[in-house]
């Protein structure tokens, strides 16, 4: 039995997020159906982060067991062909520690949420990015964020459902950047709570708009209530970058 590190790329539009699921199909339930056609058995694999119905990703880690006797590069290939025609790909393969575990072993996560502000409709992005046609104030967004920084109890931030044990969080860091149209959050920690960068983007948001100053995100953070906090922006803009684990 070899442990394998799967870094995997998706769309998430089709799917109901990365956990299997009894209404639709998921990325994991895709990712296991394509290894099973590939070596038969039934895998269960774990990822470093369970993203929603719509999030993308373009460095989600994950890890399987496999038994048949393989090399990384067949892995990779084969699992690929079996899940064709589905926007999802397996980036790279890599024998691993049977002590890794992909979500476990991380001790830095990061992600991306984009707007594209700009009045006219998205025609190549659509259903990856939020646009936003009233104008932002990135510099203003920026300088909100910069409250969310550090270790805090991020409750007004949190989903419903969540189902984390604890509110507390350590942002390590929270940068807004404008690059032309877009406006890009990037966000890292070692681990987030259920819609907690899209709760954080739609806040920004109001901030951008100029209907708060940077400072009152300070206050919503200290207010500890979801009620404090602007909409959660739509998934589209969101993906999964990449992740950081201890050295072997």
């Amino acid at each position: 039995m070899t442990r394998y590190k799967l870094t995997i790329e998706y769309d998430g539009r089709p799917f109901v997020g990365w956990q299997r699921q009894a209404h639709g199909l998921s990325v994991q339930q895709a990712v296991e159906e394509a290894i099973h056609r590939f070596c038969g058995e039934a895998v269960r694999i774990t990822a470093a982060g369970r993203t929603d119905a719509g999030v993308h990703a373009i460095g989600q880690v994950a890890h399987a067991d496999i038994a048949r006797p393989t090399d990384p590069g067949t892995v990779r290939d084969a699992v690929n062909f079996h899940l064709k025609p589905l926007p999802v790909a397996i980036l790279a393969a890599e024998a691993v520690a049977d002590s890794f575990d992909a979500r476990t072993s991380a001790i830095l996560r990061a992600y991306r949420y984009r707007i594209v502000n700009r009045r006219a409709p998205l025609a190549l992005e659509a259903g990856q990015a939020w646009q936003v046609s009233r104008p932002l104030d990135a510099a203003a967004m920026h300088e909100a964020a910069q409250h969310l920084l550090g270790h805090h109890d991020f409750t007004s931030f949190r989903a419903a459902e969540c189902q984390a044990r604890s509110p507390m969080r350590t942002m390590d860091r929270l940068d807004v950047v404008r690059r032309g149209e877009a406006i890009e959050i990037e966000a890292e920690a070692r681990s987030f709570l259920h819609h907690q960068i899209r709760n954080i983007a739609g806040t920004l948001k109001l901030v951008g708009e100029g209907k708060h100053p940077p400072g009152w995100v300070a206050e919503v953070l200290a207010a500890r209530s979801r009620a404090a906090a602007g909409a959660t922006a739509p998934p589209d803009g969101l993906c999964f970058l990449w992740v950081r684990y201890r050295a072997a």
